[in-house]
């Protein structure tokens, strides 16, 4: 089955300090959002790579990723992160309706822009993985003690052994994508109760669907302060 991955790019980056929106901030000569379309383009199961970012840079973003031969398109998120992947799916459907360039049914995989040392062992189990499930989502392990606080104070400590740190790609059949938001789009509490990540839309709204855990890597951070570009820098190899 035909896989696409989404690289969501939307968004300011508020907590990143910066003027220009922090997909945009340049990590050894290339901008996050080129570093991740570039590593979805060298990765032999993916076919295809669509980009969703602010529409006021989006000409910017085709000039950086004028190298990627996989790209299909450059287009105008939302304001949220869910209303970007909304947009994608809507995309996307198009697409595949009859007489479009595309099968009816494909692969999704969801990928925030601020994680740019995804790795190719990461993409590849995430598209084997689809094979079994029709949603996925990367984890980790939670190396720190967590716990549930409510008024400043402790509430309790959450057993450890069964939590883990969600990351991206997050992939799912589009059909089954498409319907949970379908679903959510339908609630009017959705909006009140907004969702940090895909794979809690389809908890959410579509429960008998199982969400597939594909193990992660520490490597893949997630670039919010000034601070992770730095660190991102570090752990890359020696030009």
């Amino acid at each position: 089955m035909r896989t696409v991955a989404v690289v969501l790019a939307g968004g300011t980056g508020r907590r990143f300090g910066a003027s220009v929106p922090k997909q945009l901030q340049a990590l050894r000569g290339a901008t996050l959002v080129e570093h991740c379309a570039t590593a979805f383009d060298r990765a032999p199961g993916v076919d295809e790579v669509l980009v969703v970012g602010p529409a006021e840079f989006a000409d910017q973003i085709r000039r950086d990723l004028a190298g990627v031969g996989k790209l299909v398109g450059v287009i105008a998120g939302g304001v949220t992160r869910t209303d970007s992947t909304r947009i994608a799916i809507g995309w996307l459907a198009k697409r595949a309706e009859p007489g479009g360039a595309a099968d009816r049914d494909c692969n999704v995989l969801f990928h925030d822009a601020a994680r740019p040392l995804i790795d190719q062992q990461t993409i590849a189990d995430c598209i084997t993985a689809l094979d079994e499930w029709q949603a996925i989502g990367v984890v980790v392990p939670t190396a720190d003690t967590i716990v549930e606080v409510a008024d400043g104070a402790f509430r309790r400590v959450l057993p450890r052994d069964n939590l883990a740190r969600c990351q991206t790609p997050q992939g799912f059949r589009l059909s089954v994508i498409a319907r949970a938001y379908e679903l959510a789009g339908s609630d009017p509490d959705f909006a009140s109760v907004p969702a940090t990540d895909d794979c809690g839309v389809v908890l959410r709204y579509l429960p008998d669907v199982p969400v597939g855990a594909v193990p992660g890597s520490e490597r893949n951070l997630k670039i919010t302060y000034a601070l992770d570009l730095a660190i991102a820098q570090a752990l890359l190899p020696p030009a």
